[in-house]
């Protein structure tokens, strides 16, 4: 880098203004006669010099310091010394030339402490990121200011920064008691906890930290929130607690049933080969239907564990369609059923779990099958939706004796039927709408029932396409 010159009039009115008093005064002594005019001359001439020269180190020295304090200014490292710098170095003026270098050695101490303090803010940043648990940074004002990685899971926000949240974020921060947390926060300057549930888009439990910052973080930070999802494990609880009260409910009457064929065939019918062979056939459909129930009250247990957590992936409805209508194709001839496909192999539902939707299908075709009747006509339509939302519908329509509307809300309920006899006889454990309900719910997506007596029925499930 070259050294940088003063400009000629910057040079010229430092030397005057460093001079100028001097050869005013030699000047005035050699106009009144006081001195010999050779003499006076050597000394203007040996004056006008050392101000040119002392103006010139003067200028370079304060454009040295000028030019590091630009670069502290602009947050930079100090520039680097020239060799011609380097040379004149013994030619300086001592003072401005220690303040300069002075100068010098500061700025490269704070742009040393500025990097260590960046390099430490990215390392603060990266374990933030990495928390398990969801953490938002508020503000005075109680706005998000940053979120890490799982918070941004959690509302689903994008994942390439970890700026403020917006939509389901603000409407958290919204909830009362996590509101009244935040207040008692700041109000106090001492940690607060709570547990608050969140009911859409499915149910979701929170344990809640709120933890105030003194002295505030550098971009206005306040509060740190930090979020303990805690919905797997009260759902393990709940869980535990359903599937015991289910299934001592549920499987009561065929346990009694098979008890007392055992006791018949132990006593009466012991040697009634007839009576023996009807009632170990009644002994297997008790046993297949305490069988089913088993597996279809662990299947939704699982379903409801796994329910706040969205699937990922995409899936083709049309070719699964066709995949279980092929699969069910014995069920199907055994009852004479009619069944049209009306497929568009376009539409894809994302995010999507393939097996849970064609569990979803499975059950939705039994269901029809079952209730429709002999000899019923189902329609299975797979088409893209509009309006209200875009996205994918898949809809079965059976043409049987129809719901009553009193009945159309509960269905989905566990263990509801609308004809109990009818729907044991037919095989049925009251649990296939639930299962498709909590799948539905766990795609963030839509069931529909829509269905009047004598018409049959059409049951709908709307899910997102991505």
């Amino acid at each position: 880098m070259e050294e940088e010159r003063p400009s000629p009039g910057r040079w010229l009115g430092s030397a005057g203004l460093i001079g100028g008093v001097p050869l005013l005064l030699l000047a005035l002594l050699g106009l009144s006669g006081q001195a010999e005019a050779d003499v006076v001359l050597f000394c203007l001439a040996l004056t006008a010099a050392a101000a040119l020269l002392l103006s010139w180190f003067w200028l370079r020295d304060l454009s040295r310091l000028a030019r590091s304090l630009r670069h502290a200014a602009e947050g930079g490292m100090p520039a680097p010394r020239s060799e011609a710098e380097a040379s004149h170095r013994g030619l300086a003026i001592p003072i401005l030339s220690e303040v300069s270098e002075g100068v010098t050695r500061l700025i490269g101490h704070l742009a040393e402490r500025q990097a260590m303090v960046e390099r430490l803010r990215r390392s603060d940043a990266a374990i933030l990121e990495s928390l398990p648990d969801p953490l938002l940074v508020l503000g005075a004002d109680r706005a998000p200011l940053r979120a890490n990685a799982a918070a941004r899971a959690l509302f689903a926000a994008p994942a390439a920064e970890s700026g403020p949240l917006a939509g389901d974020a603000a409407a958290l921060l919204r909830h009362p008691k996590l509101a009244g947390a935040v207040d008692r926060a700041l109000a106090e300057g001492e940690g607060q906890s709570t547990d608050i549930t969140l009911p859409v888009p499915v149910p979701r439990e929170l344990a809640v930290q709120v933890i105030p910052l003194d002295p505030p973080l550098i971009d206005g930070g306040r509060l740190v929130v930090l979020l303990a999802d805690r919905t797997r494990e009260r759902a393990v609880e709940r869980m535990r607690a359903d599937f015991v009260a289910n299934a001592s409910h549920e499987l009561r009457t065929p346990l009694a049933s098979l008890m007392g064929f055992i006791e018949t065939l132990r006593g009466p019918a012991k040697d009634d080969p007839e009576a023996q062979a009807r009632f170990l056939g009644i002994m297997a459909e008790q046993s297949e239907r305490m069988r089913r129930l088993i597996e279809d009250l662990l299947g939704l247990s699982r379903i409801e564990l796994a329910e706040h957590q969205a699937p990922t992936g995409r899936v083709a409805l049309a070719a699964l369609a066709r995949a279980e209508t092929e699969a069910m194709a014995p069920i199907l001839d055994s009852r004479a059923v009619t069944l049209r496909l009306d497929l568009d192999e376009t539409v894809e539902a994302a995010p999507a779990d393939a097996g849970q939707l064609a569990q979803v299908l499975r059950n939705l075709l039994e269901n029809a099958v079952k209730h429709g009747g002999q000899a019923c006509h189902i329609t299975l339509a797979v088409s893209r939706a509009e309006a209200p939302r875009p996205g994918a519908l898949l809809s079965v329509t059976d043409d049987g004796p129809g719901i009553a509307r009193e009945h159309i809300p509960r269905l989905t309920e566990r263990f509801y039927r609308v004809d109990k006899a009818r729907s044991r006889s037919a095989g049925g454990t009251g649990l296939g709408l639930a299962i498709v309900k909590h799948i539905v719910n766990r795609h963030r997506g839509q069931l529909l029932i829509e269905s009047q007596e004598g018409e049959g029925a059409t049951f709908r499930v709307w899910l997102p396409s991505g």
